[in-house]
């Protein structure tokens, strides 16, 4: 069957994490992931993964000046040294709570100066992260969410883990980001397979609840699950009126299709 992680960064996010752990488990994901735990009680988050026997899978880099408007560092010239002080930051939470992957957020930026600084940062990170065998992951965001964020596009993706020529360092596939931004999903997770790390979903437009929009997840698991990915796909949504107990009816839909269990 269809493994899924819940993301409480959007799922559960009305409690401490450690409580939504246990409420994600309650509702029958398979695994957890989160956005920036760096508020919460680390140790009773350790906890609860412990008594779940869920898996963390992933976290975000730290923001930045999030009242300054800033939404990642890491493609930011001249603060190379917040970005990578955001980077020890994730990958030491992600040694805490064994977590798998780290998501190293760009920013608002653009140009050739702007790559060249992602791409140095990446080195940095991907390098830090091998050591304790973990992955770096980075997500294409579309420009109605997060317009001017500096990763807009899969191909510029590719171009850049290429450029960073680490093993460890991956693409964050989106499928709600991916098809607001390029459209033509199963085609595209065909063409990034090689160097997708971690798959996403959520209903589109809107981000609410997967068996609502334009996208058929029926069809696009079912086309995962041919290719042979095998890892769970993290339901990052936005519950109605922020229940998300009330949300789960596609649980019952989506998670019962043959695949990756």
């Amino acid at each position: 069957m269809t493994q899924f992680s819940a993301n409480l960064g959007f799922l559960w996010n009305d409690r401490p994490l450690a409580d939504a752990i246990h409420a994600a488990k309650a509702a029958g994901f398979d695994a957890v992931e989160c956005h920036w735990p760096y508020d919460q009680d680390i140790d009773a988050v350790k906890a609860a993964l412990q008594a779940t026997g869920l898996s963390m899978l992933g976290l975000n880099t730290a923001r930045g000046n999030v009242a300054a408007g800033e939404n990642g560092l890491a493609a930011l010239v001249d603060h190379e040294e917040e970005a990578r002080d955001a980077i020890d930051q994730a990958l030491a939470c992600a040694a805490a709570l064994d977590a798998g992957a780290v998501h190293v957020m760009g920013g608002f930026a653009e140009g050739q100066d702007a790559e060249d600084c992602f791409i140095g940062n990446l080195r940095y990170a991907a390098q830090k992260a091998q050591a304790a065998g973990r992955t770096i992951l980075i997500e294409p965001l579309n420009g109605y969410d997060a317009p001017g964020y500096f990763l807009d596009h899969s191909d510029k993706a590719r171009r850049i883990i290429e450029a960073v020529g680490a093993p460890n360092l991956k693409l964050l596939f989106d499928c709600y980001h991916i098809q607001i931004i390029e459209g033509d999903l199963t085609r595209r997770i065909t063409a990034n397979l090689d160097i997708i790390g971690h798959v996403q979903f959520a209903g589109v437009p809107h981000r609410g609840r997967p068996d609502e929009g334009e996208i058929s997840y029926r069809h696009v698991f079912a086309h995962l699950a041919d290719l042979g990915y095998t890892a769970p796909l993290g339901a990052e949504y936005k519950p109605d009126d922020g229940d998300t107990d009330a949300s789960l009816g596609w649980f019952s839909v989506l998670g019962d299709m043959p695949g990756s269990g």
